[in-house]
């Protein structure tokens, strides 16, 4: 009797333990996931590998590098006398917020920014009377504009984060290259706006530079105060004038004062003879405040005018000019190369 209860029970037996090891194994394969892998991955649907600190482990971690830039040190004299030490890229930033509008388009940017590094690398290493203990000063008559973050985006107001940025991305973009000519740093010397063509070192500073040559500009009437004009009574501008040219004789109709106009190579004044003394345009641009020696003038009884294209010394670089260029779709190193005669652009490290 019993023998036929174990005969009828086995089945059921058997029927368990297949249900027992079915769930055994439902169990192993929720479970294994879990203890291995924790909830994470299961709630992404298991496609990710497992993490550490939160970056997939499949994924390499690269540090970047520093930039070349930030590598090179640049002792600047304020304009309070104190010496400031900064990296070069930090330096950059300040000069090109300062020396070119960031409205400009960014390849403009580009190349102000390497033409502002190119300028202060030629002068690392040399000693100048006018800042002893500095590699460069924040005096524009003797080096480059300067202007204090805090400074900059209190002048740009509610576009202060954009121009930040923008002005970053110049520098960045163009890290450790410089304009070159026989694989030295040129003086990139650069000024704002042009009437219509730039003109030789030779013609404003005496001595010929191969880089520094005039070339097409074109830039033009986009350029604010692209014209200008400056007017003088015959009295107050005869003063000005025998107190630095004594000998120049204004008797006589004002109209009679300017005579013999040598025009430049880009048709402003070279020289101009003042009462019969040959005066340069530079020297004349300087005396009188005009804004460039492209200038023409227009004398009467009542009052001597003169009027004026573009602003600044009209050697290198213009900034309107290569904005111009910029917009015609010129990349920052075909500006370069097309107002610097015959340099190329490429890294540089200043020696050790």
């Amino acid at each position: 009797m019993m023998k036929k209860n174990l005969q009828k029970n086995r089945p059921r037996r058997c029927v368990r333990q297949v249900v027992a090891t079915a769930l055994i194994l439902l169990l192993a394969l929720f479970l294994i996931p879990l203890l291995l892998f924790g909830t994470a991955g299961l709630e992404r649907g298991g496609s990710e590998a497992p993490s550490a600190g939160g970056l997939p482990l499949d994924r390499t971690v690269v540090t970047p590098q520093p930039s070349a830039d930030s590598q090179v040190s640049v002792r600047v004299a304020l304009a309070d006398g104190s010496v400031l030490t900064l990296g070069l890229d930090q330096y950059l930033w300040r000069v090109v917020a300062a020396e070119m509008p960031a409205s400009f388009e960014p390849e403009a940017l580009k190349a102000q920014a390497t033409a502002a590094r190119t300028y202060t690398l030629s002068k690392l290493g040399r000693t100048s009377d006018r800042h002893p203990d500095a590699d460069v000063c924040t005096d524009i008559t003797c080096c480059q504009a300067y202007l204090d973050p805090a400074q900059a985006a209190a002048n740009w107001g509610d576009a202060a984060e954009t121009y930040t940025a923008k002005i970053a991305a110049a520098v960045a973009d163009t890290d450790g290259l410089a304009i070159l000519y026989d694989g030295q740093p040129i003086q990139a010397v650069f000024f704002s706006s042009a009437a219509g063509r730039t003109v030789d070192a030779v013609e404003v500073w005496g001595n010929a530079v191969p880089y520094l040559t005039g070339v097409d500009s074109p830039e033009g009437e986009e350029v604010p105060n692209y014209h200008s004009t400056v007017s003088f009574s015959p009295e107050e501008l005869k003063a000005v004038l025998l107190a630095q040219y004594p000998e120049a004789d204004l008797s006589g109709d004002p109209a009679g004062w300017f005579q013999a106009v040598t025009p430049n190579s880009a048709g402003g004044v070279d020289t101009v003879e003042v009462g019969g003394v040959t005066v340069s345009g530079g020297a004349l641009r300087t005396l009188l405040g005009l804004r460039s020696t492209s200038f023409t003038v227009e004398a009467t009884a009542q009052a001597v005018t003169f009027s004026v294209t573009g602003y600044g010394h009209g050697v290198g670089m213009s900034q309107y000019g290569a904005n111009a260029l910029a917009k015609e779709g010129k990349r920052y190193d075909e500006i370069l190369t097309w107002y610097y005669t015959g340099v190329e652009v490429a890294p540089y490290a200043p020696p050790a």
